[in-house]
């Protein structure tokens, strides 16, 4: 865990130092680092070990005498190691993934995103940027509205320094029927970015979790709009060893996921068929013909909502077979939509 720390700290100096032009004393390192880490107290003894062990690894940090005092900052040879070539077809590339990550706009992932951007900018010759500027307005990334997650940046680089340390976050949560948010303690493993939304992945600490699984997996998807506050505590939680962030989101069609999921067998319409084959719900999915036109689609997923919505969304095209429970359920949605449309 000290290790760990250590590291932190260390790559947490070297963005304080980038960000200084003129240096930092070490008791100022020291208030950033308390600051931002969230620690309850650091001596300016540890603050100059991590320096001098950055220096020791080769990093050009230098100590300097200034009339505000002794102020440590980053030598010639660390701000000139950065020289970007890229052609216009990679800027291209570069761009769309940068408007793929728009979800995380206003986060501290996407201060390190548009930070790299400008550097790009500034490096390249203004003839890479013409013709990257004429190809590019050509291509457009188009979705779901864009929304920002500034007014959470603070909560959420509390959850990414708790990922990191593995300390339990508490935090005043609110689930998605509640009236109001209610304390929680979570301990969480990762960050997911899905459908504009972020998603935190942890293991919380009571039984009334957002999304309950019915395969007993206490892994838990929190959505990152729905927290009000997140401390991370001083309890640290021993991460459970097998647990790997692409294997549990292996069994998921959309959001949810968790255990080794459910088979759904959906019977669709000839009509409907080609949407299926062109948008496949899971890269696994499996298709088989059936007698007189259309298809027997076979899924698997963790949770009856990654399917009755896209069931429902084909209408009378596709028609959920099995389980017998999901079918169920769609069965009383159907029942009360007819409801909703009768004639007054």
């Amino acid at each position: 865990m000290a290790r760990n720390e250590q590291l932190i700290r260390q790559h947490r100096i070297l963005q304080i130092l980038e960000a200084s032009r003129f240096g930092r004393l070490l008791a100022e390192i020291r208030d950033d680092l308390v600051d931002e880490l969230g620690l309850g107290k650091l001596h300016t003894r540890t603050v100059r070990r991590d320096l001098e062990a950055l220096q020791a690894a080769g990093i050009d940090v230098d100590v300097h005498d200034s009339p505000r005092g002794r102020v440590w900052k980053l030598g010639p040879r660390f701000r000139g190691v950065t020289k970007i070539a890229a052609t216009a077809t990679e800027l291209i590339a570069l761009s769309i993934g940068r408007d793929l990550l728009a979800p995380l706009a206003g986060t501290p992932f996407m201060s390190g995103i548009e930070s790299f951007w400008t550097k790009m900018r500034e490096t390249l010759p203004p003839t890479v940027w013409e013709h990257y500027e004429k190809e590019r307005s050509l291509l457009r990334v188009h979705g779901r509205p864009i929304k920002s997650y500034e007014k959470q940046q603070g909560i959420l680089r509390t959850i990414n320094r708790a990922i990191t340390q593995h300390r339990v976050v508490r935090a005043n949560y609110r689930s998605l029927n509640a009236r109001s948010p209610r304390p929680r303690e979570i301990e969480p493993y990762g960050i997911i970015v899905y459908d504009a939304s972020i998603y935190i992945v942890a293991r919380g600490h009571d039984t009334q979790a957002e999304s309950a699984n019915p395969s007993g997996d206490d892994m838990r998807h929190f959505k990152l709009d729905r927290f009000f506050s997140a401390e991370a505590t001083d309890t640290y939680f021993s991460p459970q060893k097998d647990f790997d962030l692409e294997d549990h989101l292996a069994s998921s069609v959309g959001v949810f996921s968790g255990g080794a999921g459910v088979a759904y067998r959906i019977r669709v319409s000839e009509f409907a068929t080609p949407f299926v084959l062109e948008d496949p719900w899971r890269a696994d999915q499996t298709v088989e013909p059936c007698k007189g036109g259309g298809v027997i689609l076979t899924v698997t997923a963790a949770h009856d909502l990654e399917i009755i919505p896209r069931v429902l969304a084909l209408g009378a095209e596709a028609e959920l077979l099995e389980p017998t429970s999901a079918r169920e359920r769609i069965a009383e949605i159907a029942q009360r939509i007819a409801a909703c449309y009768k004639s007054v």
